[in-house]
Order: C-alpha cells, then structure tokens, then sequence
C-alpha cells in the first residue's frame, strides 16, 4: 500500500470533503472558516460558481491543447485580458504551471536580456522551491538546507523589517538601501547584476510589507546600474493586499512580473509579464512546458478576472483588510505576547514574541491550534514560526472577518493565559 510522503506536514487535522465560499467541511460535516485560502489561492473563494461553469464548460471541449504544438482560445483571451490589468508595458506574457516555474523564467529571462549572471534577493524572501528559486530564498533554512551547491549568482541583501531591527520605517528602509549600495560595491558588481528580485510583501517571511519607499529605491538603482527590477507577485497579487498589485502601493514599477496563486482560483496556472522587447531577448528554446497555459486553467483565470471586476473584490480586500487589521490591533492590545501586527488588505499577520521580544514559535503554535479547534483555520510563517498570518479569500465579509476575531481573540487567550 502506498502513502504520502512523510514530510508532507498538515497544518490543520481537516480532512476536506468540500468548499463553498470562505468555508471548508470535513468528513464530519463540520464547516470551518478558511482564512488560509490554500494560501492565497482561492481569491475568489472555494468553488465561485462563474469558474465552476467555466471549468466545466472547458472540460468538456479542449482540456490539453499544448501551447507549443496548437493554440486555443482560453489561452488567447485570457492574454488579452490580462493586457487590461497588467501595468503599463508590460504586454508580453509566458505561460506556466506554478510560481516557482515563473521565478526560473524570471532568472532566465533577465540573464538572457542583460548578459549577466548575478541576482539580487532579500533577506526572508521566498521564491519557491526547485534549484534555482531555492538560491534565491532565505524565509527559511528548511527551503535549502543539505542541497548545496546551489545555483551560484546569487546575492542577499537585506530586507527592510522595522520590528525585528526595533528601527522605525523609514530608519530600517535607510539602512536597507545603504546595504544594497554596498552589495553593489562588494558582493555583486552592479555591471555583473541582471536583477533585483522583490516580494511587495514577505510570504513566508513573515509578512511584512515593502515601504513604498524601499521599492522606489529599488527602481531608482535599477535604472542608474541598467539591472532589471522583478517583482515576485505569486502572493500579493490579483487583489490580495487591496490593490490589484501589491506593488501599486508604491510609485515603483517592474520590469517584469510574476503571477501565479490567485490567477486561476486553485487551477495550476502561473505566468510572468515583461515588455515584448525585453521577452524577445529569451533565447531561442529558453521557453516551453507540456502543461503551461492548460486551457481549463485558462478559462478558470477568465472567470476569476470577471469575477474579481464585477464583485469589487480588491476593493473589498481593502475594505475588509481595514476591519481585519484594527480587530487584530484590539487583540494584541490585550495580549502583549503579539509584539506587532501588520499586513496589507487581506494579507494580515500576528507576531509571537516573548516579554524580553525574543521570537516565540511555541506561542504562535498554540494560538493556530486553539483556532483551529475553534473552527478557524490559519497558516504560521516567519523564519522562526512566530508569525500566524490570516489570508481568507477576497469575497469575505464584515460578520465573518468579526467572526473569525470572535475567535481569534479566544485563542489568543488560550495561547498566552
């Protein structure tokens, strides 16, 4: 008989049997709010009935039309629509199944364009998992532990985290850029530099948001040294932090984007963008997959796009984010073992430390165990697994984000009384 792997860890003891909207029911018929959205997939909630009939539809006329032998529609429309939400030039778009995928054809792409080899990333970044994305991610020493040697060209700067540093903002984000003028004069010659690569918002890093000033900076050296700017969207984006693009709560815009979780509503689909005259210096070859662009994906995305415009959901992110955040601020007020609180729209987190504020991993575990037993399901991240992030699907509303703190605000008690 064969099993999963064991190292397959679940995070929740729920054994799915079906999803509608923010909820989840097990086996038992028990429902649980989802505030994990497969994280950050479901934007547009478990099973939205417009990307059930697309899916549906789609299945039962073209399910694989491989994109390098044939082309079909879902494919195309979805490109076109894309151009709509998409920033202003980037209008070249490549197909794949997931993020890490997108971040190797990032890397690729960039090296190809600019003839240099090295990548620059920030301290907790996470961009996936296969070789190359593991160099470049530091949220955690289990994504790259014993597979060394990595891809060489990688450099780490630092990442402006104001509440770990104890700085302010704009103090840790001073310090941040300084570093990376100094990576650029020692560790990774600006000339030999092909690209920043920069989450908006750490994932599993902790979520922390980016100061707007921080990608400003980025895009101001990206144009001094010629290096192209990247932003990771896997997460953030298609209305998780309450702008379509989680960049767009600054004035810095990317070179090229990756997008990948909420763009299909669960199916596996993932792309990156660029302007045609940057993604035609891929080389030759450089570009393909036997599954990239599904055309079930595809018409899955369409129906989320839609879904996404006409139910206002990244103004709803916003909205409802708002809520979130000052729900989990009242909490913390009452706990000090939660030393901050932070987030953008939908991406929300609590952070764990002990009263000298040193990371408290086992707080943050007992705090998801007791909402989870309440019916609240969440995700820990951060380097230390002191963080409890809340990332429910964008079509949540006010009585369940007040639900879901009904609860959390129970297992807060539980974790720290």
């Amino acid at each position: 008989m064969a099993t999963l792997s064991p190292l397959l860890k679940q995070a929740t003891p729920v054994l799915a049997e079906r999803g509608e909207g923010v909820y989840l029911y097990d086996t038992d018929g028990r429902r649980h709010l989802d505030f994990t959205a497969g994280i950050g997939v479901t934007n547009t909630g478990h099973c939205h009935p417009r990307v059930v009939e697309a899916a549906q539809k789609q299945v039962g006329t073209l399910i694989h039309g491989q994109y390098t032998t044939v082309m079909h529609q879902p494919l195309l429309r979805l490109t076109e629509a894309l151009g709509d939400v998409l920033p202003d030039g980037l209008d070249s778009l490549f197909f794949l199944n997931s993020g890490s995928e997108a971040v190797e054809a990032s890397i690729r792409l960039a090296r190809h364009a600019t003839g240099r080899q090295n990548i620059v990333v920030f301290h907790g970044s996470f961009h996936g998992r296969t070789m190359g994305a593991a160099a470049l991610t530091t949220a955690g020493t289990k994504f790259r532990a014993g597979i060394g040697p990595l891809m060489p060209g990688a450099a780490i700067a630092p990442f402006p985290q104001a509440y770990r540093y104890g700085w302010s903002e704009e103090e840790a984000t001073r310090f941040a850029l300084r570093e990376l003028d100094y990576l650029l004069v020692t560790a990774s010659p600006a000339a030999d530099t092909a690209a920043f690569v920069v989450e908006p918002v750490l994932g599993e890093g902790g979520y922390i948001p980016a100061p707007p000033a921080f990608l400003e900076g980025l895009r101001e050296r990206a144009d001094r040294h010629g290096i192209l700017l990247i932003m990771d969207e896997v997460q953030t984006g298609f209305g998780r932090t309450g702008r379509f693009w989680g960049h767009e709560h600054s004035a810095a815009r990317p070179d090229v984007l990756i997008t990948a979780k909420g763009l299909a509503s669960g199916f596996p689909l993932s792309a990156i963008a660029a302007p045609a005259a940057l993604m035609e210096k891929a080389r030759p070859g450089s570009q393909g997959g036997t599954y990239g662009g599904n055309a079930v994906a595809c018409a899955a995305a369409l129906a989320t796009l839609q879904v996404i415009a006409d139910e206002d959901l990244v103004g709803n992110a916003a909205r409802q984010g708002a809520r979130l955040n000052d729900g989990l601020r009242k909490v913390a007020a009452d706990h000090p073992e939660i030393g901050d609180v932070r987030g953008l729209g939908l991406m929300q987190a609590s952070e764990f430390t002990t009263r000298d504020g040193e990371p408290d991993a086992a707080a943050a575990a007992r705090a998801h165990k007791a909402a989870a037993e309440r019916g609240l399901l969440l995700l820990t991240c951060g380097a230390y697994g002191n963080v409890v992030r809340m990332i429910p699907p964008l079509i949540v509303t006010e009585e369940q984000v007040d639900d879901a703190l009904g609860i959390w605000s129970h297992a807060a008690a539980d974790a720290t009384g």
